[in-house]
Order: structure tokens, then sequence, then C-alpha cells
């Protein structure tokens, strides 16, 4: 089995198998990592999310984003009661395999607050303001 510390310098195209890379995964204490949701043609950040290993798996089974809700205990498809889905395009992990970047195609607002993004507060020196994406 390969490592995420022998894939660091791996040639391009190296491959080993979702559940090896799933079982090296640090998970925190709750069982989750961040997962990072990135608009595929706008390239804009949209949100942050909480994702385990069943939340991958559901994932890629079905093509659209679930996450964990750490409030609620419990896991929730985006856009399910909003039709604000998140397709998925692709996944990656990071080096260390502690992050998860979905890029999606975006339906509707990927914010609670109906904003394109939940990274609508900007700081502007010593103020903070309600500013439009920048993508």
């Amino acid at each position: 089995m390969a490592t995420l510390k022998s894939l660091e310098s791996a040639e391009l195209g190296t491959a080993i198998s979702l559940q090896d890379l799933l079982s090296q995964i640090p998970f925190n204490d709750q069982g989750l990592i961040p997962a990072i949701a990135q608009d595929a043609s706008t390239k804009n950040v949209l949100m942050l999310g909480w994702m385990d290993h069943k939340a991958i798996e559901t994932t890629l089974a079905d093509g659209y984003a679930t996450y964990y809700s750490r409030s609620r205990q419990a896991y929730w498809r985006k856009g399910e009661t909003s039709g604000h889905l998140q397709e998925v395009v692709s996944m990656r992990f990071d080096c260390d395999g502690d992050t998860v970047l979905l890029t999606v195609n975006q339906t509707g607002a990927a914010c609670h607050t109906e904003r394109e993004t939940c990274f609508y507060l900007k700081v502007a020196g010593k103020e903070v303001i309600v500013a439009p994406p920048e993508g």
C-alpha cells in the first residue's frame, strides 16, 4: 500500500486505490475532515463543510455533495431542501490528506443567506464589509 508520504514524490499518473487513501486520512476526533466547495466555472470558493468516510463515499456514489452537519449530527445533501445542489465535477485531497476539495457545478446560491458564496465578509483595513465574490 502506497502511503500519502510516498505520493509526495510520485510521478504524475501514479495511482492508489480510494480505499487505501481513505484508510490513511487523518480524520479529527469526531471522524471528520474539512471539505471546501469551489465553483467549477468561476473558481470562487463557495463554502466549507465537513465530511467523514460515509459522506465521501455517498458523494462519490451519487455525484452530489453530501456533508455531515456537526450541529445537527446528521448527513445532508447540499441543496436537498433549497434545490441549490452541488453537482461534483471532481474531488481532490490535499498533500496531507486532511482536506477535501470539491469542484462543483453549483445550482443557485451556495450560502444559506442566498449569496453566491459563504465568503462574503471581506476585511478592508479595520472594517469588515459585505462584498461580492472576487472571481
